[in-house]
């Protein structure tokens, strides 16, 4: 029960300040060389607590789908974002982070009055927040919303793996396996990789000057 405690650490120390609504943000799909990043807010019922939270990338699938449908039922608000490659390469990854977890803040149906993020900074809110470093291992909101857009953003790559099997997105999600790297070579990139990653962008500049 300890490390339940301690998950639950930052959020009680807000509300026995005061605060009422408190918001976790986190992403899923920073590194990914194609497909969208997910962000996520998440607004905890403080007098429900989900067993078993976690950094989403510690779950196992099976894991992260059970608690993926417990914190929807349960949190008092929830908001899941998606920003497309074609804005990440506009952007840049960071930016497109940040909005992100800026633009599910604002979805959210109840303003929070205070946030957690996983280590970002949020520029465009008049919401105090604090940034954790590793945060969705530290705090239960943040870890709610870490599995909100790691489950989200899986869900998507598998089913839009159906359009683009030669990629085998439904396996790797995108990252930047062997096997990926494979078919990107061998492919081309598709509307969905991210043309200023480096693998990506090395590739493309391969197929222009073999064009030539």
């Amino acid at each position: 029960m300890k490390d339940q405690i301690d998950l639950y650490k930052y959020e009680n120390n807000l509300l026995n300040k005061g605060y009422k609504y408190i918001s976790g943000c986190d992403e899923a799909g920073r590194g990914p060389l194609a497909g969208p990043v997910y962000c996520a807010a998440c607004i905890l019922d403080p007098e429900y607590k989900i067993e078993g939270l976690n950094d989403s990338k510690k779950l196992t699938e099976k894991q992260r789908e059970k608690l993926f449908g417990e914190i929807k039922e349960h949190a008092l608000s929830y908001s899941i974002v998606s920003i497309d490659s074609e804005t990440i390469d506009r952007i840049n990854i960071l930016e497109a982070s940040r909005k992100g977890m800026e633009d599910a803040v604002k979805n959210l149906t109840i303003k929070p009055d205070y946030i957690l993020t996983d280590y970002m900074d949020l520029y465009h809110t008049d919401i105090e927040y604090l940034k954790l470093a590793h945060g969705d291992a530290l705090s239960a909101s943040i870890a709610a919303a870490s599995i909100l857009a790691k489950v989200s953003r899986d869900r998507y790559m598998t089913k839009i793996s159906k359009e683009y099997p030669e990629y085998g997105f439904d396996s790797h999600k995108g990252y930047g396996t062997k096997a990926h790297i494979d078919a990107l070579k061998k492919y081309g990139a598709s509307p969905l990789h991210r043309k200023s990653f480096k693998p990506v962008k090395e590739v493309l500049e391969e197929q222009l000057t073999f064009d030539f």
